[in-house]
């Protein structure tokens, strides 16, 4: 009979997955934490043992998310070196406290702090005056920022650029699943794509835009919205790690003037 722990990927595999993944060569990649080429490959086919040391070393030239440097870490045997918190613990409370302020201080313009998958954490007054038209059912917890932008039952309608914004989030999807080796973003972005037009006008029509604005049908008035996003640097929390503050911002006077007349109504 095979237990669920001689189930768990070999140590070796999951690295040799990561490496693949990277698109680094055993010599490349020996070269760069100071082992031999025969040495890496013997820990990658479970005929070495690799120190805690250098697994955390290799992870780090490999860009392994920490998340699953901890599972690399587990299924060599080692505790996990990160920690994975929640945002309200004590330990984040400034972190939050620091985030409160960022989404506040980012009105009467939308913002949305996601984890890696796209479900919402926190999101600022101005996100929840352009949902008024969704499906209930899509603004259940946890809400997708993703399957509510796709979803014919969220904002999808209500885009008239769909095409060339679907296919901008579907290939942000794409790019993170081959990133971080999550299988959740793969399902995801299966499922999204049966909803998406294709984009119209191929490279030469996206190269007439200087930035992808989204342009969103709303009863007050047509929105034009620029976004951007942001990481924290160098963290050591998975929770941390995995979340991005997504900010919209007006791309013309006329979307800044519907925005702040939308602020004032609430």
């Amino acid at each position: 009979m095979t237990s669920t722990l001689d189930a768990r990927p070999a140590p070796g595999e999951l690295l040799r997955g990561w490496r693949t993944r990277r698109r680094r060569s055993q010599m490349d990649l020996a070269l760069d934490v100071g082992v031999s080429t025969r040495h890496l490959s013997f820990v990658e086919t479970g005929r070495a043992r690799a120190s805690r040391e250098l697994l955390v070393d290799l992870c780090e030239h490999l860009e392994v998310p920490l998340r699953e440097r901890n599972t690399l870490l587990l299924a060599a045997g080692f505790a996990p070196t990160y920690s994975e918190s929640r945002l309200d613990a004590g330990g984040l409370e400034a972190v939050r406290g620091a985030l409160e302020h960022l989404l506040a201080g980012h009105e009467p313009f939308p913002a949305l702090v996601v984890d890696r998958c796209g479900d919402v954490v926190m999101a600022n007054r101005a996100v929840g005056a352009l949902l008024a038209a969704i499906d209930p059912a899509l603004l259940a917890p946890p809400v997708n920022v993703y399957r509510l932008s796709l979803h014919p039952d969220g904002l999808a309608p209500h885009v008239r650029n769909l095409g060339e914004w679907a296919g901008h989030l579907l290939h942000r999807l794409e790019r993170l699943a081959d990133l971080t080796g999550d299988p959740r973003l793969v399902a995801l972005r299966d499922e999204l794509a049966d909803h998406v037009p294709p984009a119209p006008g191929g490279p030469a029509a996206r190269a007439a835009h200087v930035m992808l604005p989204l342009h969103l049908a709303h009863p007050a008035g047509d929105l034009r919205l620029y976004s951007t996003i942001t990481h924290f640097g160098a963290a050591w929390d998975v929770t941390l790690d995995e979340l991005s503050l997504e900010s919209f911002v007006p791309a013309d006077a006329a979307t800044r003037a519907v925005l702040d007349g939308l602020a004032a109504d609430t």
